[in-house]
């Protein structure tokens, strides 16, 4: 059965957040909101709770999970990053974007695309997910919580609570969040290549 945090959106209590943070070391899967709807999250190397994300949104081994980052110097542990694209990621964080790049060796396997060898990397502009991340003190191993067959994601806490009771470990709610996804952005290739239009501008990569 899902533990229910509600956390202040603006000043999330510090006991709180060191709760659930210590349950992420411990193993547990936890829906929680960000500037661009929920997200599941689960520790970087927890294999069970990667297999029940795979599980709730039915996910191939070509899905691109997500590295929540609490900031850049972070990020550019889990990526490689060149000069140009450097800047233009700094430039668009934080914010609701979602960026495809070269893993480096501290990413897992498990975590890559299989031929790409890449993984989705974001700093999101939400104050409850900072705090997250900051006391985690390593990224988020995350994923839209996007059902299967259903066009849009998941945006309130206590609805997440009824229908992934059994599923998840624990339900992060501070109110309203996001509702549309991240765009998507592959810095993969020679020129950088718009995968999804959401919620961030897309104008500086095109």
């Amino acid at each position: 059965m899902a533990k229910y945090f509600d956390v202040h959106p603006a000043n999330p209590q510090p006991r709180t957040i060191s709760t659930v943070v210590d349950s992420i070391r411990s193993g547990a899967l936890v829906a929680y909101p960000t500037d661009s709807c929920y997200a599941l999250g689960c520790q970087l190397g927890n294999r069970d709770a990667l297999g029940r994300i795979r599980s709730i949104r039915n996910l191939d081994d070509k899905h691109h999970f997500t590295l929540v980052c609490h900031d850049f110097a972070q990020l550019s542990q889990f990526v490689r990053v060149d000069n140009d694209v450097f800047r233009a990621v700094k430039a668009a964080t934080p914010g609701s974007y979602t960026f495809i790049l070269p893993a480096t060796k501290e990413v897992p396997r498990q975590l890559l695309h299989p031929k790409k060898k890449t993984v989705g990397v974001r700093i999101p502009d939400h104050v409850v997910t900072q705090a997250l991340v900051a006391e985690l003190g390593e990224p988020l191993l995350s994923s839209t919580l996007l059902l299967p067959d259903e066009a849009e994601p998941l945006t309130q806490g206590w609805e997440i609570k009824e229908r992934l009771e059994h599923e998840v470990d624990a339900v992060i709610d501070s109110g309203d969040c996001g509702t549309e996804l991240t765009t998507v952005i592959d810095f993969s290739g020679d020129e950088p290549e718009i995968v999804r239009r959401g919620a961030g501008d897309t104008s500086r990569f095109e």
